[in-house]
Order: structure tokens, then sequence, then C-alpha cells
């Protein structure tokens, strides 16, 4: 089905498919009233027909079939059927840009980009920013529509200026409960039935206070702000930053006590087997410095820091600080100072102990994908890996011996030696399966998302 392409107002009218996004403050114009009087299939949410046909009843009625959206394998099943007659003209309503976490993702998949005539309106997001006077260049975009809200909770950890597309089980409750421990201060801007006169509101709350009150329909948006830190300066791409240009920074980047931090060697690997990234929640255990949890964070996770000296504690506050990154220090010793957090996608390890058998078992049997721990003890090489095979993770592991070039009076050069350390890492097997299955739910849950 190909519609015409063509350049200029109006130049694709041809298409069988008509989207127009409304429902954030700017009427139906004509040229939408136009296409509505003239189709003969009208799909969208209850509210966006109800609105369209005030009076009337949302079901099939007169010439013009109605479809309320809900599942969208049907509704599309539906329209393919419709289109197999001449002369089928649809029309679909949307919120906001259809083209954002929206329909025209599925429509275009199924029916063809030549297929679709789309004009959007005003983002929520866009919207919900307009109303607080911000800029939105900077903001993280999560969609929380028909997927675990865990993604969206850690991304509001991780970034300061968050907007989340929110949807049944993971609205403005859900994502606060997620943001109760380790918030750090933030504020959460709720945005109910944008563009609507009589029920918009707009209303700035504490996580504490979002998470007891009861929310109904429709919420547009959430947006999690950290106005703690800096506002972005003037930009000239959009959206956060892509991440660090260098990463495995060097020791004397953080500070540090008497040596006792993760070598950028062998930080180097474990950023790879960790494989932090936006959306993610990391843990970094026996924290010391807190440099993996840095590190982790300036490459979009959320990272929690465990660490059981006090002055660590500072420490790894001061180095998040100077990285202009968040990170969650929770004082304590594991395994014992783990039972109130999240569950983590990636957990790194730091130092030995007799302890160490029972963090990595708890650590392993938490973690969604991988668990990475760094010793220097020979001996202790077998119980990790029993204890992540314990687990369900198939244990690998490396020994790192490196030696750095280092100056010798007469501008000769040396290798100095660093201490040899067995980095030893489980991945749970379904782990790559899994996300691959994530990625095609998430493509079809945006899709679902436009309805609302």
């Amino acid at each position: 089905m190909s519609g015409a392409r063509g350049t200029g107002t109006g130049a694709r009218t041809a298409a069988p498919i008509r989207v127009f996004g409304t429902g954030t403050g700017e009427p139906l114009g004509s040229e939408a009233q136009e296409a509505l009087e003239a189709a003969t299939l009208v799909l969208g949410a209850r509210r966006h027909l109800e609105a369209t046909y005030p009076g009337t009843d949302t079901r099939d009625a007169g010439h013009v079939g109605r479809i309320v959206l809900g599942p969208l394998a049907p509704a599309l099943d539906r329209v393919a059927e419709h289109l197999a007659r001449d002369e089928a003209r649809v029309v679909v309503l949307a919120s906001g840009d259809p083209g954002f976490f929206g329909i025209v993702r599925a429509l275009a998949e199924r029916f063809g980009a030549d297929a679709l005539d789309v004009r959007p309106g005003a983002p929520s997001v866009a919207v919900a920013f307009a109303r607080l006077g911000l800029t939105w260049d900077d903001a993280v975009v999560v969609s929380a529509h028909g997927r675990d809200p865990r993604t969206a909770v850690h991304a509001c950890l991780a970034h300061p200026k968050v907007a989340v597309l929110t949807g049944p089980g993971a609205g403005p409750a859900e994502l606060a409960a997620g943001l109760l421990h380790g918030a750090g201060g933030r504020t959460l801007v709720v945005a109910t039935a944008l563009g609507d006169p009589r029920r918009e509101r707009v209303e700035r709350l504490t996580p504490v206070e979002a998470v007891a009150r009861d929310w109904p329909d429709p919420v547009s948006v959430v947006l999690c702000l950290d106005e703690s830190r800096a506002p972005s300066p003037a930009r000239t791409l959009a959206g956060p930053s892509v991440g660090p240009g260098r990463w495995a920074l060097e020791e004397t980047e953080f500070e540090h006590r008497d040596s006792m931090i993760t070598k950028f060697e062998v930080r180097a690997l474990a950023l790879a087997r960790l494989g932090p990234r936006t959306g993610d929640l990391v843990w970094d255990i026996g924290a010391g410095s807190g440099s993996v949890a840095v590190e982790c964070a300036r490459l979009g996770a959320a990272a929690v820091a465990v660490e059981k000296a006090a002055d660590g504690v500072g420490r790894i506050r001061a180095n998040a600080s100077a990285h202009g990154v968040y990170v969650d220090v929770v004082h304590g010793s594991a395994p014992a100072a783990l039972d109130d957090l999240a569950d983590p996608d990636a957990v790194f390890v730091g130092g030995g102990g007799r302890e160490l058998p029972a963090v990595v078992t708890a650590c392993a049997r938490r973690a969604r994908r991988t668990v990475v721990v760094a010793l220097a003890a020979l001996d202790r090489v077998p119980q990790v890996r029993a204890a992540l095979a314990g687990a369900g993770l198939e244990p690998e592991g490396v020994l790192l011996q490196s030696s750095r070039l280092a100056p010798l009076p007469g501008e000769v050069t040396r290798l100095a030696a660093t201490n040899p350390v067995f980095l030893l890492w489980g991945s749970r097997p379904s782990a790559q399966a899994g996300e691959r299955a994530g990625l095609v739910a998430a493509r079809v849950g945006a899709s679902e998302g436009a309805t609302q």
C-alpha cells in the first residue's frame, strides 16, 4: 500500500491511513475534521472517541466503524481487513505526537510508512516541561507504559532530568515507591490530564508524598527532577550526554586510601563485563573509593555503592560529586546491607575476606544479568566460582597481570609490574535471550502506549 509521497502541505493525503495527534490542548483542526467526516473506520482511545463523537456510543455506529484501542494486534487485524475494501479511509486518533513512543511504529511496521499520513500534536513531555517553564533538550525520556517500571526508576536515579510516560501499574505511586531509597532529594512533577481545561493539574511532590496518593487516570507524564544539580548550558545536541569520552580512568582521578582502588586495567575489563547503561541498576560491593560505581554512573546506569568504612563513604560521595554523577552510598557490610536494596542488573564485588563466598552467593542470586568479582587471593578463586555456579550463573575468569611503563633516571624506561588480580564473572544464561525479547516487547509496548 503506497500513498503519494510528494512534498508540501497535504502531499500525503492519498495515504489510506491518516494519523492525528490530539489530547494535549490543541483542538482538532479543519483538516482532521474533514478526514473524520470522510472516514470509513476510526480508531482511538475511549477518551479520544468520546471527545470526537460526544454523546454517542463509542462502538461501531452508522457508516463509520469505530475501534476503541486496547490490545493492539486485534485492532491492526481489523484495519488490515478494512483496507481490503474499496475506498477504505482509516483515521487514527492518538495522544500528542504519535511518532514519539506511539502507534506510528506499529502501523508502519504492519502497513508500511507510505501508507501513513501523520499529523502530530504537541508531545505530552514537551507540554509538561512547558508548564514548568523548563527546557527538555537535555532530558531523558522513558516509556513505562506496558513495561516493568524499574527501568524508569533507574533512569530517574541516574539522571537529573527525566520524563516518564506512565501506564497502568507504572504511574506516580509505583515510580515514587522505587525512589524512596536513595532518591537524593528528587522532586516529582505529576502532570494529569494535560490539555483538558477542566481536569489538568501539574503538581510538585516528594516521592514520599506521591507514593501515599491514589492517582486516577489519565496521568499524562511524570517528571523526576534533581534540582540540586546544575542545569545544562546551551546545547547543540538534544538528549543527555551520549556517554563519557573516556572510561577506565586513571587512579589519580579518584580519591582513595593507600592505593586501595581497582586499577584501571582491571576496571576496564570489569566495565566491559558489567555492561552498564541507562535503565540499569549496578551494585558496587566493598566499593572503597567507589571508582567502579562512579564509572557505571558516568555510563548512564543507576549505581549503588556499599562500603563498611565511614571514611570510605565520604570518599565515594566526593568522587561522585567530582565526576558530576549521583551514586547512592550505603554504609554497611554485605551481605546484610543488601537486604533493602532493589535487585540489580549487574554487580561488582571488590576485595576478599572470609565473607566473600556468602557475598557472591547473595549477589548472584539477585543479579538479573552479571556478577563480576575482583580478588587477589588464589585460594578464593574456587570458592567464588562455586558460588557463581551455585546461583545458576556460568562462571568465567582471567588472571590479569600488567606492567606499566615507568621512567628511570637518564631518560630511559622500565616496566613496573602491578599486582596480579583475578577477575571472575558469572552471566545468567537467559540474560542475552531475555534482552532480545525485551527489545521486541519494548517495540510492541511503545506502540500500545500511543493510545494513552
